[in-house]
């Protein structure tokens, strides 16, 4: 691995070991961000099951969004993501924000996900 990949991998298992450690039974609300898209799940880590999936790769957001790598698209990301949960029986979840600093992206989605009802 390179150094920044080194680091990056580092910096992602620090951050999923203190979220198990703090999870107390709670699901996962997992995020990934590439360059042009965003994909929110949550994870049930005891079943190894996932409840609820959102991204801006779906066919509905696709159409509407147009470019799927920006703040308005993670807030759309981040309500869907919520809805879904709710429906799915969970309300109580823990953000796992991977190895990405929280701001930007990652921070409209967490924020739009606690607005639609999730709790973290």
């Amino acid at each position: 691995m390179t150094r920044s990949n080194n680091t990056t991998e580092k910096r992602k298992q620090r951050v999923r070991r203190a979220i198990k450690s703090a999870a107390n039974g709670r699901p996962r609300l997992s995020v990934y961000r590439s360059n042009k898209q965003i994909y929110a799940q949550v994870i049930d880590d005891a079943n190894g099951k996932t409840l609820a999936a959102a991204s801006t790769m779906e066919k509905d957001l696709r159409d509407t969004l147009g470019n799927g790598g920006n703040k308005s698209a993670a807030e759309k990301v981040g309500k869907l993501i919520a809805d879904r949960a709710k429906k799915a029986g969970v309300e109580d979840v823990v953000f796992d924000r991977g190895s990405y600093l929280f701001h930007g992206r990652i921070k409209a989605l967490a924020e739009a996900a606690r607005e639609g009802g999730l709790k973290f």
